[in-house]
Parts: C-alpha cells; sequence; structure tokens
C-alpha cells in the first residue's frame, strides 16, 4: 500500500517531496473506495464522503461517515502541556500516547505521537486515518482527527479510560483484581463484533491484520473497541480468494497460513482473535519467554488439550479462583479451539463467532437475557422462550445447545453451498 494524498493544501510541499522519495501518492487499494479514485484523488480526509461504507446499512452508517479534524502541532502540544510526562499513557513501536484536553472543545483525548524513527513510518499513518475515516461502529475506536505539520505525525482518538485490554490482563501489578469471568466474555464479544463490522458490513471487506491485546481499548464499562489500524488493508473482492502482502504484524498472532505465504484473508483475522480469547481464557501472554521452552508459545501449548474436551478447565486463568460457570468456559475454550484451526477453511466467520459469544454471556440467572446478547441473534427467541422459573441445567443446556448450532452452521454452510452449486451444475 502507497502513500494516499489526504493532508491539507498548506502541507502538500512537505508531502509531495515524501511521495518522490517513496514513489507515488495512491495506494493500490484505493480504487475499492469510491471516492478514492486514482482519478479524483481528495487531498483531504474530510472530503471523502459517506457513501464508501457498506450501501446496506444506508442514511443510517453513512450519517456516522464523520471527516477526521486537523490539527495543527501547536494545539496538540497545548492539549497534552506540551507532551509532559504526567500525560503519557502508553508507548510501543509505534511512538508514544498522551492524555490530552483540547482547549476548542474541552474534549478529553487521546494524542498518538508517532515516532518519526519508529516500526510505523508515514504510510501507516495515512492507512490509519483513510481508513478510521471511513469506517465506524461501537466497537472500533472513534478517529477524531490528526495532524501533519512539516515532519510531525499525530492522531487525535476518543480517549478510553481504561486502557488496553493488556493492562487489565497480563502480568497484573500486585493488588490489581483481576477480571472476572463475564467481563472477560463481554470483552471478548466487542472485538468480535468489531471484526465481523470489518469484514461483512465494511465494503469492501478489511482486514485488520494486527489483533492482540494491546490494540484492544475499553471504555469506563468495559466496552471494547479495536484500535490502531496501520497495517488494515482491504480484503479480496470480486472471485478473488485472498490478498497477497508481505508478512505483518505481531509474532505468536499471525496466522500460520499467512506467515508462510503472505496470503490474506478474513480468517487470518480470526486466527488471530482465537489467540486473544485464548489469552482472556488462560491470562497467559500468546508468548511468554519467562516460561518453560514447551509452554512459552500459549498456542502450542493449549493445542493438547483441545483434543480432550475433559481438560479444558486445566486452561483457566489461576486468578478465576475457579469462578466460573464450567460449561460456558467449555464452550469457550470450543471456541478458541476452532478460531485456531490450521486449516483457515475450517475456521467459523467472525458473525458466527459473534453468535456463539453472545450466549456466553448469559448470567447465572437462568432465563436472563445478558446485555451481551445480540438482539438481531437468530438464536435468540429459543433463549426468550426458556422460562424464568426453569433450572440451572436447562437453562446451560439450551445455551450450549444454542452455541453448538451457531458453531456447526459456521462449519458447514460452505461445504452445503459447493454441493447445492455442484447439483446446478450436473443438472444443467
Amino acid at each position: 500500500m502507497s502513500c494516499f494524498l489526504c493532508f491539507s493544501s498548506h502541507e502538500k510541499k512537505s508531502t509531495e517531496r515524501t511521495n518522490s522519495r517513496r514513489g507515488g501518492p495512491v495506494p493500490a487499494s484505493a480504487p475499492h473506495y469510491r471516492e478514492a479514485r486514482t482519478q479524483q484523488r481528495p487531498e483531504n480526509p474530510r472530503r471523502v464522503s459517506a457513501e464508501a461504507t457498506n450501501e446496506k446499512d444506508g442514511t443510517k452508517e453513512a450519517a456516522n461517515n464523520i471527516a477526521a479534524q486537523t490539527f495543527t502541532f501547536r494545539e496538540l502540544a497545548a492539549a497534552t502541556k506540551n507532551f509532559r510526562q504526567e500525560c503519557l499513557v502508553g508507548e510501543g513501536g509505534f511512538g508514544r500516547v498522551y492524555k490530552g484536553q483540547l482547549e476548542k472543545t474541552g474534549q478529553i483525548v487521546a494524542v498518538k505521537q508517532l515516532d518519526r524513527n519508529g516500526l510505523q513510518g508515514n504510510r501507516e499513518f495515512l492507512v490509519e486515518v483513510l481508513m478510521l475515516s471511513l469506517l465506524h461502529h461501537q466497537n472500533l475506536v472513534n478517529l477524531i482527527g490528526y495532524c501533519a505539520d512539516g515532519d510531525q505525525r499525530l492522531l487525535v482518538y476518543e480517549y478510553m479510560p481504561l486502557g488496553s485490554l493488556e493492562n487489565h490482563l497480563l502480568d497484573l501489578p500486585l493488588g490489581q483484581a483481576p477480571l472476572d469471568w463475564f467481563t472477560r466474555m463481554k470483552i471478548a464479544l466487542g472485538a468480535a463484533k468489531g471484526l465481523e463490522y470489518l469484514h461483512d458490513k465494511a465494503n469492501p471487506p478489511v482486514i485488520y491484520r494486527d489483533l492482540k491485546s494491546s490494540n484492544i481499548l475499553l471504555d469506563k464499562e468495559f466496552i471494547s473497541k479495536l484500535s490502531d489500524f496501520g497495517l488494515a488493508k482491504l480484503g479480496p473482492t470480486g472471485d478473488k480468494t485472498h490478498v497477497s502482502s508481505r508478512v505483518m504484524g505481531t509474532y505468536g498472532y499471525c496466522a500460520p497460513e499467512y506467515q508462510r505465504t503472505g496470503q490474506l484473508t478474513v480468517k487470518s483475522d480470526v486466527y488471530s482473535f482465537g489467540v486473544v480469547l485464548l489469552e482472556l481464557i488462560t491470562g497467559r501472554r500468546a508468548i511468554d519467554t519467562t516460561r518453560q521452552t514447551r509452554e512459552q508459545n500459549l498456542v502450542s501449548s493449549a493445542e493438547p488439550i483441545f483434543k480432550e474436551p475433559t481438560r479444558y478447565t486445566e486452561l483457566a486463568d489461576p486468578l478465576l479462583e475457579g469462578n466460573f460457570p464450567v460449561k460456558c468456559f467449555n464452550q469457550a475454550v470450543a471456541v478458541a479451539a476452532m478460531c485456531l484451526h490450521g486449516d483457515a477453511s475450517m475456521r467459523p466467520l467472525m458473525r458466527d463467532v459473534v453468535t456463539a459469544l453472545s450466549y456466553l454471556g448469559l448470567g447465572p440467572h437462568t432465563g436472563s437475557i445478558s446485555p451481551l446478547s445480540d438482539p438481531a441473534s437468530p438464536l435468540d427467541e429459543r433463549v426468550k422462550g426458556t422460562n424464568e422459573n426453569n433450572c440451572d441445567e436447562v437453562g446451560a443446556t439450551e445455551r450450549e445447545r444454542a452455541v453448538a448450532e451457531a458453531l456447526e452452521w459456521g462449519s458447514t454452510s460452505r461445504h452445503n453451498k459447493a454441493r447445492a452449486m455442484a447439483s446446478i451444475g450436473s443438472s444443467v
């Protein structure tokens, strides 16, 4: 993906110098969006029309496409008290993230200052501005604006007060309470819904490519949102089955077939989600070099247990202290195992994962519908029909059957479609 002209006019000269070194300003994937055709290159994301969203969602979705604002470096320096250490809330390969307050509106924001010498360069900055200007969903972090003054590259997001999932799950400091089981499933469901939007509702589909616990941010209600879209890539269209890409992402989260071949599909994201779900289940990192050699890779160490359902509870995070519904826990492990299948074609679609996780968020009271449940799910009627006075065993059976149906549909629908097409062909 090459650079894309999305700077304001007073920044054109600096951008043109950068593009002359990088070999052209328009990304190869840009023509898939109507407003980003090479014949009509927009100079600023605020000019990108809301028509680029999925047309099935109509006016409602289009109204959500609010263009990113442009900020000067001076404005963001003032918002973060000149990037003081006391405002620093995060740091990574991309640079540093500061908490700030915009002087004009008083809004609390997160300001990501890209390291000019870091791993995330100008291309990733441009990709993130473009993607988040076009994509809007309650489980994607909201991009407020950006700054491209001279060689400064900064992104301004809504502020997520609880930080990342990594901060609440992995290597907790003494005295910090661990996440309970239902909060973990709530976070997993939110991340799954974000991926479902990218895969099924964005048009063309978007492959996130960098799902990991540090890229899942949490608001004050533990609603999870995907962040950091610098590596996102438009998915295959038409009769294409994949897009070819230089292998990028984070070791331990990348799908094995993508690492081998560089061929990227939405099922690559499904694998990464399986790793995150397994982290939520176990409280362990995807890669942990402090452990014994055979236990350093979380997926490899869990695979033998996936084959023996009676051992599933061995994967439970010790910090949970056994405080989880065993059947729901086993179903969550089963979902993770399916997402981590070595054969990408056998992994479920994210819409099926969302359906399954919706029923794992049911509270301990039988027959009650948790806020995690998706009201649009076709399986909701079955759960709603459960009498509130039924025993726990009946409620657990209903949830187990609902999850099993969702997963079975996901794994067989592709084969059913293939058989139907073959039957039509033979009759002709």
